[in-house]
């Protein structure tokens, strides 16, 4: 299994962080390649992703831990995936959102294509950071 981890400073206090971040319906506006998202039952995730025009659907299920401020979540069906989302307070209005993924090489290319190695984590790197640049944008924005 790979780690990536990736953190960003958004201008917004962390209970607001915390309830956007609970918002699966809104994953499509700040998660490339999501094209739907919905939540089944409040701990279960519908996805439909659309990774370099291969679709995949897949279900997660999220488990918090609200007095840290961490979410986590696992795939149960599809690629086999794994993060968690922390927020941290910076001060009263500002939060830092810090991202975990785990994830194996073999199974994200099986999945959705695209080289191995080097080349496939810079990708994935590059891409967790820009959702989370596009997360900051968009709840900076609905303030």
């Amino acid at each position: 299994m790979s780690t990536l981890e990736e953190q960003i400073d958004v201008d917004i206090p962390i209970a607001t962080a915390w309830e956007r971040l609970h918002r699966v319906e809104t994953y499509p506006r700040f998660v490339e390649g999501v094209r739907e998202a919905r939540s089944e039952d409040g701990h279960r995730t519908h996805l439909n992703v659309d990774v370099g025009g291969r679709v995949q659907e897949f279900d997660a299920e999220i488990t918090d831990r609200g007095k840290e401020h961490t979410m986590e979540w696992q795939t149960t069906s599809g690629p086999e995936l794994a993060g968690t989302f922390s927020l941290l307070p910076i001060d009263r209005e500002h939060t830092r959102v810090q991202a975990r993924i785990e994830y194996d090489p073999g199974t994200v290319k099986e999945a959705f294509g695209g080289p191995k190695g080097f080349a496939q984590a810079t990708a994935i790197e590059r891409r967790v950071r820009d959702d989370l640049e596009h997360f900051k944008e968009l709840v900076e924005r609905e303030r």
